[in-house]
Order: C-alpha cells, then structure tokens, then sequence
C-alpha cells in the first residue's frame, strides 16, 4: 500500500500581518488578528495527520533497513556460503575471574583468514558455561583480522562455538 501523501497548505488571509489593539483594565495591551476573509484554508494540525507522518516515517525507517539488511546478506555471495573459505567456525574459551556482579571474561577472536571488509556476522552456534550462567555472548569491535568475544554472566568459564559468515569481496 502506498503511503498517504498529505499537501500541507498554508490558512491565508485576506489581512496579513493586521491586528486591532486594546487596552486591558490592568494596563496591558491585547493584540487581535483582524483576519479578513479566508482566501485559502490550510491543512488542520490534528492527531490524524501527525499520526499519518509519524507511521510514514516509521515504515520508510523499517523498509531501509530491510533494504539494508538484504544489501549485506547479497554481499556474502551464496556460492562462498557453501565454501570453508567463507564460512569460518572456532571455539572459543573465556573465562572470568573477577567475583560476582563482575565480569572480565573480554577476549580477541584471531580470523584464520583475513576479511576483505568488515561485512560479515559471528553466529554463537553453541555456549556452555562451568561454574554460573553465562548471560548474554557480546560481540564487538570487528575488524578484518578477529574481533572481540565475551559473556555478561557470572560463569568462571564459558566455552563458545562460532561460525563467521561473510567479508569477502
């Protein structure tokens, strides 16, 4: 369905920029629009033409980053999916010997080849934790060559399997 498109009018009147003044019992002066006849009705400010630009944007919003999203999975070319040199899988072990509510479990991830761009997705196949929960498995600052791998929980040791997908021209 096509977005609604409204055509915001300016109200015009035939004085512009006229007004009467009076005096107020308590020494102030009152300025009123003296409007004349409307020449052109403008478009009503109300909740249904706000809410119409709001879901508008929030659809464009959405759609761009659909757009974005199959952009990036188009660049990892199928065929290199299929191919070890494109898919990279490890294990990983972390650990974290700060006690709790503390976590220093943040670990470099060495590439076994090289990325040509830093389009490509670490996927957590698999997590197993000794000692606590593990929480959530963080992956950050990508690079060509590796990137960084923790857990927020509280385990003393997590184990983590992981495929890279992607970065390659």
């Amino acid at each position: 369905m096509a977005y609604p498109i409204t055509e915001w009018l300016d109200e015009v009147d035939e004085f512009e920029d006229r007004f009467t003044e009076s005096q107020n019992p308590d020494g102030s002066i009152t300025h009123t629009k003296v409007r004349g006849t409307v020449q052109q009705q403008g478009t009503p400010l109300d909740a249904a033409h706000f809410n119409n630009m709001e879901k508008g944007i929030a659809d464009a919003h959405d759609a761009t980053l659909l757009l974005l999203n199959a952009h990036r999975q188009n660049e990892w070319r199928i065929e290199d999916l299929e191919t070890a040199t494109a898919q990279e899988t490890g294990t990983k072990a972390l650990t974290n010997t700060n006690g709790f509510l503390f976590n220093n479990s943040k670990v470099t991830v060495p590439l076994t080849k090289v990325r040509d761009n830093l389009n490509y997705v670490v996927e957590v196949i698999e997590v197993t934790a000794t000692g606590g929960p593990a929480g959530e498995i963080e992956i950050t600052e990508r690079q060509v060559n590796g990137f960084k791998m923790a857990f927020t929980g509280s385990a003393t040791a997590v184990t983590v399997k992981y495929a890279v997908i992607g970065g390659f021209d």
